[in-house]
Protein backbone atom coordinates (compact mmCIF):
# COMPACT_ATOMS: atom_id res chain seq x y z
CA UNK A 1 0.00 0.00 0.00
CA UNK A 2 2.79 2.38 0.87
CA UNK A 3 4.53 1.41 -2.33
CA UNK A 4 1.41 2.20 -4.38
CA UNK A 5 0.95 5.62 -2.80
CA UNK A 6 4.59 6.43 -3.35
CA UNK A 7 4.28 5.45 -7.01
CA UNK A 8 1.20 7.65 -7.42
CA UNK A 9 2.97 10.57 -5.79
CA UNK A 10 6.00 10.18 -8.04
CA UNK A 11 3.73 10.08 -11.11
CA UNK A 12 1.87 13.19 -10.02
CA UNK A 13 5.10 15.07 -9.38
CA UNK A 14 6.36 13.98 -12.80
CA UNK A 15 3.19 15.21 -14.56
CA UNK A 16 3.31 18.45 -12.56
CA UNK A 17 6.92 18.95 -13.63
CA UNK A 18 6.03 18.40 -17.28
CA UNK A 19 3.18 20.93 -17.01
CA UNK A 20 5.47 23.49 -15.37
CA UNK A 21 8.12 22.92 -18.03
CA UNK A 22 5.50 23.37 -20.77
CA UNK A 23 4.17 26.60 -19.21
CA UNK A 24 7.69 27.94 -18.72
CA UNK A 25 8.66 27.12 -22.32
CA UNK A 26 5.50 28.76 -23.72
CA UNK A 27 5.80 31.87 -21.56
CA UNK A 28 9.51 32.59 -21.90
CA UNK A 29 10.39 31.64 -25.44
CA UNK A 30 7.07 31.41 -27.23
CA UNK A 31 8.30 28.17 -28.77
CA UNK A 32 6.26 25.22 -29.81
CA UNK A 33 7.04 21.58 -29.72
CA UNK A 34 5.31 21.26 -33.02
CA UNK A 35 5.20 23.87 -35.73
CA UNK A 36 1.93 25.80 -35.79
CA UNK A 37 -0.35 25.42 -38.76
CA UNK A 38 -0.35 28.40 -41.13
CA UNK A 39 1.82 30.02 -43.79
CA UNK A 40 5.08 31.91 -43.47
CA UNK A 41 5.58 35.61 -44.24
CA UNK A 42 8.90 37.49 -44.11
CA UNK A 43 8.88 41.03 -42.65
CA UNK A 44 12.19 42.89 -43.28
CA UNK A 45 13.17 45.85 -41.07
CA UNK A 46 16.17 48.06 -40.43
CA UNK A 47 15.57 47.67 -36.67
CA UNK A 48 13.16 45.31 -34.91
CA UNK A 49 13.07 47.56 -31.80
CA UNK A 50 12.88 44.67 -29.32
CA UNK A 51 10.51 42.43 -31.29
CA UNK A 52 11.19 38.84 -30.26
CA UNK A 53 10.06 35.30 -30.87
CA UNK A 54 6.49 34.62 -29.81
CA UNK A 55 5.27 38.21 -30.05
CA UNK A 56 1.82 38.60 -31.52
CA UNK A 57 0.95 39.67 -35.05
CA UNK A 58 -2.19 41.82 -34.89
CA UNK A 59 -4.51 43.18 -37.54
CA UNK A 60 -6.74 45.95 -36.18
CA UNK A 61 -6.14 44.60 -32.69
CA UNK A 62 -7.03 40.98 -33.58
CA UNK A 63 -4.33 38.33 -33.38
CA UNK A 64 -3.71 36.78 -36.81
CA UNK A 65 -0.39 35.07 -36.09
CA UNK A 66 2.87 35.27 -34.19
CA UNK A 67 6.58 35.90 -34.67
CA UNK A 68 8.11 32.48 -35.26
CA UNK A 69 11.70 33.71 -35.12
CA UNK A 70 13.96 36.67 -35.93
CA UNK A 71 17.15 36.59 -37.97
CA UNK A 72 19.78 38.76 -39.58
CA UNK A 73 19.64 39.34 -43.33
CA UNK A 74 21.80 41.30 -45.77
CA UNK A 75 22.00 44.81 -44.32
CA UNK A 76 18.68 44.24 -42.54
CA UNK A 77 16.87 42.14 -39.95
CA UNK A 78 13.93 39.87 -40.67
CA UNK A 79 11.00 38.67 -38.64
CA UNK A 80 9.65 35.30 -39.78
CA UNK A 81 5.91 35.37 -39.18
CA UNK A 82 3.47 32.51 -38.92
CA UNK A 83 0.05 33.68 -40.13
CA UNK A 84 -3.15 31.76 -39.45
CA UNK A 85 -4.41 29.83 -42.50
CA UNK A 86 -7.76 31.61 -42.61
CA UNK A 87 -6.25 35.10 -42.69
CA UNK A 88 -5.75 36.60 -46.15
CA UNK A 89 -3.38 39.58 -46.38
CA UNK A 90 -3.21 41.74 -49.58
CA UNK A 91 0.27 42.21 -50.99
CA UNK A 92 0.10 46.01 -50.49
CA UNK A 93 -0.53 45.72 -46.74
CA UNK A 94 2.12 47.37 -44.53
CA UNK A 95 3.49 45.92 -41.29
CA UNK A 96 5.14 47.95 -38.51
CA UNK A 97 6.48 47.31 -35.03
CA UNK A 98 4.24 48.89 -32.40
CA UNK A 99 4.55 49.17 -28.64
CA UNK A 100 2.04 47.07 -26.73
CA UNK A 101 2.54 48.61 -23.29
CA UNK A 102 4.74 51.01 -21.34
CA UNK A 103 6.70 48.06 -20.01
CA UNK A 104 8.44 47.71 -23.35
CA UNK A 105 6.60 44.77 -24.94
CA UNK A 106 6.02 45.06 -28.67
CA UNK A 107 3.89 43.46 -31.33
CA UNK A 108 3.68 43.53 -35.12
CA UNK A 109 0.76 45.50 -36.54
CA UNK A 110 -0.45 44.65 -40.08
CA UNK A 111 -2.69 46.93 -42.12
CA UNK A 112 -5.69 45.79 -44.17
CA UNK A 113 -4.31 46.76 -47.57
CA UNK A 114 -6.49 47.27 -50.65
CA UNK A 115 -9.52 45.01 -51.08
CA UNK A 116 -9.27 42.94 -54.25
CA UNK A 117 -5.47 43.17 -54.43
CA UNK A 118 -3.41 39.99 -54.93
CA UNK A 119 -2.80 38.06 -51.70
CA UNK A 120 0.49 37.29 -50.02
CA UNK A 121 1.51 33.65 -50.48
CA UNK A 122 3.62 31.35 -48.34
CA UNK A 123 7.22 32.62 -48.20
CA UNK A 124 6.48 36.11 -49.63
CA UNK A 125 7.73 39.33 -48.10
CA UNK A 126 5.36 41.93 -46.69
CA UNK A 127 5.91 45.64 -46.99
CA UNK A 128 7.15 47.23 -43.76
CA UNK A 129 7.41 50.71 -42.30
CA UNK A 130 9.85 51.80 -39.62
CA UNK A 131 8.26 53.47 -36.60
CA UNK A 132 9.62 56.12 -34.29
CA UNK A 133 12.02 54.79 -31.68
CA UNK A 134 11.08 56.06 -28.22
CA UNK A 135 14.71 56.09 -27.19
CA UNK A 136 15.52 58.42 -30.08
CA UNK A 137 12.54 60.62 -29.18
CA UNK A 138 13.68 60.85 -25.57
CA UNK A 139 17.23 61.67 -26.69
CA UNK A 140 15.95 64.40 -29.01
CA UNK A 141 13.78 65.81 -26.23
CA UNK A 142 16.83 65.90 -23.99
CA UNK A 143 18.83 67.77 -26.63
CA UNK A 144 15.92 70.16 -27.16
CA UNK A 145 15.78 70.81 -23.42
CA UNK A 146 19.47 71.65 -23.38
CA UNK A 147 19.02 74.08 -26.27
CA UNK A 148 16.02 75.71 -24.58
CA UNK A 149 18.01 76.06 -21.38
CA UNK A 150 20.84 77.73 -23.32
CA UNK A 151 18.39 80.09 -25.06
CA UNK A 152 16.80 80.96 -21.73
CA UNK A 153 20.23 81.76 -20.33
CA UNK A 154 21.03 84.00 -23.27
CA UNK A 155 17.70 85.81 -22.89
CA UNK A 156 18.38 86.26 -19.19
CA UNK A 157 21.81 87.74 -19.92
CA UNK A 158 20.32 90.07 -22.53
CA UNK A 159 17.58 91.26 -20.19
CA UNK A 160 19.69 91.58 -17.07
CA UNK A 161 22.97 92.70 -18.62
CA UNK A 162 26.34 91.46 -17.60
CA UNK A 163 29.68 93.11 -17.08
CA UNK A 164 30.17 96.21 -19.22
CA UNK A 165 27.26 95.49 -21.57
CA UNK A 166 24.02 97.29 -20.83
CA UNK A 167 20.78 95.34 -20.40
CA UNK A 168 18.12 95.18 -23.09
CA UNK A 169 15.76 97.35 -21.06
CA UNK A 170 18.45 100.01 -20.66
CA UNK A 171 19.06 100.00 -24.41
CA UNK A 172 15.34 100.31 -25.10
CA UNK A 173 15.05 103.16 -22.60
CA UNK A 174 17.96 105.00 -24.24
CA UNK A 175 16.49 104.43 -27.70
CA UNK A 176 13.08 105.78 -26.66
CA UNK A 177 14.67 108.80 -24.96
CA UNK A 178 16.77 109.69 -28.01
CA UNK A 179 14.13 109.12 -30.65
CA UNK A 180 11.15 110.43 -28.70
CA UNK A 181 11.32 114.05 -29.98
CA UNK A 182 11.85 112.88 -33.55
CA UNK A 183 8.88 110.60 -33.28
CA UNK A 184 6.74 113.45 -31.96
CA UNK A 185 7.84 115.67 -34.87
CA UNK A 186 6.97 112.88 -37.33
CA UNK A 187 3.51 112.50 -35.77
CA UNK A 188 2.98 116.28 -35.96
CA UNK A 189 3.98 116.32 -39.63
CA UNK A 190 1.58 113.47 -40.37
CA UNK A 191 -1.20 115.39 -38.65
CA UNK A 192 -0.48 118.49 -40.78
CA UNK A 193 -0.46 116.40 -43.96
CA UNK A 194 -3.77 114.71 -43.13
CA UNK A 195 -5.32 118.08 -42.27
CA UNK A 196 -4.26 119.53 -45.65
CA UNK A 197 -5.65 116.51 -47.46
CA UNK A 198 -8.89 116.86 -45.54
CA UNK A 199 -9.13 120.56 -46.48
CA UNK A 200 -8.51 119.76 -50.16
CA UNK A 201 -5.08 121.33 -50.34
CA UNK A 202 -2.48 119.96 -52.75
CA UNK A 203 -2.89 117.40 -55.50
CA UNK A 204 -3.81 114.53 -53.21
CA UNK A 205 -6.27 116.74 -51.32
CA UNK A 206 -7.96 117.81 -54.56
CA UNK A 207 -8.12 114.21 -55.74
CA UNK A 208 -9.73 113.18 -52.46
CA UNK A 209 -12.21 116.06 -52.19
CA UNK A 210 -12.81 117.36 -55.76
CA UNK A 211 -15.21 115.06 -57.56
CA UNK A 212 -14.74 116.85 -60.91
CA UNK A 213 -10.97 116.40 -60.84
CA UNK A 214 -11.51 112.77 -59.93
CA UNK A 215 -13.83 112.32 -62.91
CA UNK A 216 -11.35 114.07 -65.23
CA UNK A 217 -8.58 111.84 -64.00
CA UNK A 218 -10.71 108.77 -64.65
CA UNK A 219 -11.55 110.11 -68.12
CA UNK A 220 -7.84 110.61 -68.82
CA UNK A 221 -7.11 107.10 -67.70
CA UNK A 222 -9.91 105.83 -69.96
CA UNK A 223 -8.42 107.72 -72.94
CA UNK A 224 -5.00 106.27 -72.18
CA UNK A 225 -6.53 102.82 -72.13
CA UNK A 226 -8.29 103.46 -75.45
CA UNK A 227 -5.05 104.72 -76.97
CA UNK A 228 -3.26 101.67 -75.70
CA UNK A 229 -5.99 99.47 -77.22
CA UNK A 230 -5.68 101.29 -80.56
CA UNK A 231 -1.90 100.93 -80.43
CA UNK A 232 -2.33 97.27 -79.77
CA UNK A 233 -4.76 96.98 -82.70
CA UNK A 234 -2.30 98.89 -84.92
CA UNK A 235 0.47 96.55 -83.84
CA UNK A 236 -1.72 93.57 -84.73
CA UNK A 237 -2.53 95.07 -88.16
CA UNK A 238 1.14 95.88 -88.75
CA UNK A 239 2.05 92.33 -87.83
CA UNK A 240 -0.55 90.99 -90.28
CA UNK A 241 0.78 93.26 -93.06
CA UNK A 242 4.32 92.15 -92.29
CA UNK A 243 3.24 88.52 -92.49
CA UNK A 244 1.56 89.17 -95.85
CA UNK A 245 4.72 90.88 -97.16
CA UNK A 246 6.84 87.98 -95.93
CA UNK A 247 4.55 85.53 -97.68
CA UNK A 248 4.88 87.50 -100.94
CA UNK A 249 1.28 88.73 -101.02
CA UNK A 250 0.38 92.13 -102.50
CA UNK A 251 2.46 94.54 -104.56
CA UNK A 252 5.08 95.19 -101.89
CA UNK A 253 5.37 91.51 -101.12
CA UNK A 254 5.82 90.74 -104.80
CA UNK A 255 8.40 93.49 -105.14
CA UNK A 256 10.34 92.26 -102.10
CA UNK A 257 10.10 88.51 -102.46
CA UNK A 258 9.04 87.82 -106.12
CA UNK A 259 12.24 87.28 -108.11
CA UNK A 260 10.48 87.68 -111.48
CA UNK A 261 8.99 91.04 -110.49
CA UNK A 262 12.41 92.20 -109.34
CA UNK A 263 13.96 91.17 -112.62
CA UNK A 264 11.24 93.00 -114.58
CA UNK A 265 11.87 96.16 -112.56
CA UNK A 266 15.58 95.91 -113.30
CA UNK A 267 14.85 95.55 -117.07
CA UNK A 268 12.54 98.62 -117.02
CA UNK A 269 15.15 100.64 -115.12
CA UNK A 270 17.82 99.62 -117.64
CA UNK A 271 15.58 100.59 -120.60
CA UNK A 272 14.79 103.97 -119.02
CA UNK A 273 18.48 104.59 -118.52
CA UNK A 274 19.20 103.73 -122.18
CA UNK A 275 16.40 106.07 -123.38
CA UNK A 276 17.68 108.91 -121.21
CA UNK A 277 21.22 108.34 -122.48
CA UNK A 278 19.95 108.52 -126.11
CA UNK A 279 17.98 111.69 -125.38
CA UNK A 280 21.02 113.28 -123.78
CA UNK A 281 23.20 112.31 -126.75
CA UNK A 282 20.67 113.69 -129.31
CA UNK A 283 19.73 110.36 -130.85
CA UNK A 284 16.29 109.94 -132.42
CA UNK A 285 13.57 112.53 -133.03
CA UNK A 286 13.06 113.46 -129.35
CA UNK A 287 16.82 113.58 -128.87
CA UNK A 288 17.24 115.99 -131.81
CA UNK A 289 14.31 118.10 -130.57
CA UNK A 290 15.91 118.40 -127.15
CA UNK A 291 19.51 119.02 -128.29
CA UNK A 292 19.36 120.48 -131.91
CA UNK A 293 18.05 124.07 -132.12
CA UNK A 294 17.89 123.99 -135.93
CA UNK A 295 14.45 122.50 -135.93
CA UNK A 296 13.39 125.17 -133.44
CA UNK A 297 14.60 127.96 -135.75
CA UNK A 298 12.93 126.37 -138.78
CA UNK A 299 9.66 126.01 -136.87
CA UNK A 300 9.93 129.64 -135.75
CA UNK A 301 10.51 130.79 -139.36
CA UNK A 302 7.51 128.73 -140.50
CA UNK A 303 5.31 130.41 -137.92
CA UNK A 304 6.44 133.87 -139.13
CA UNK A 305 5.61 132.95 -142.72
CA UNK A 306 2.17 131.79 -141.61
CA UNK A 307 1.62 135.10 -139.88
CA UNK A 308 2.54 137.08 -143.04
CA UNK A 309 0.30 134.86 -145.11
CA UNK A 310 -2.62 135.47 -142.80
CA UNK A 311 -2.02 139.18 -142.92
CA UNK A 312 -2.16 139.23 -146.73
CA UNK A 313 -5.42 137.24 -146.81
CA UNK A 314 -7.45 140.25 -145.81
CA UNK A 315 -7.30 141.85 -149.32
CA UNK A 316 -7.64 138.67 -151.39
CA UNK A 317 -10.43 136.22 -152.05
CA UNK A 318 -10.50 132.68 -150.76
CA UNK A 319 -8.77 131.14 -153.74
CA UNK A 320 -6.23 133.91 -153.95
CA UNK A 321 -5.69 133.63 -150.20
CA UNK A 322 -4.94 129.93 -150.50
CA UNK A 323 -2.52 130.59 -153.31
CA UNK A 324 -0.81 133.34 -151.34
CA UNK A 325 -0.47 131.10 -148.24
CA UNK A 326 0.93 128.29 -150.29
CA UNK A 327 3.36 130.63 -151.98
CA UNK A 328 4.47 132.08 -148.66
CA UNK A 329 4.93 128.72 -147.04
CA UNK A 330 6.57 126.88 -149.92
Amino acid sequence: MNSTQQTVRVGLFFLLGLALAWITFESLSGGRFFKEKGYTVIAPFSNLKGLKNGDEVLMAGVKVGSVFRTRLGHQRVEAVLTIDPGVKIPNDAVASVQQSSLLGSNHLEVGFGTPGAPLIKDGDEIKTQDTVDMNQVIAQLGALGSKLEQVAGDIGKALGGGGQSASLFNKLDTLVTETGPRFEDAVSNLQDITAKIKNGEGTIGRLVNDAQLHDELLAGVTEIRNAAAQASSFAVDAKAITEQIRSGQGTIGALVFDQKAGDDIRVVARNLREISDKLNSGQGTFGRLMTDDTLYREAQGLVKKADRALDSMGDSGPITAVGVVANQLF
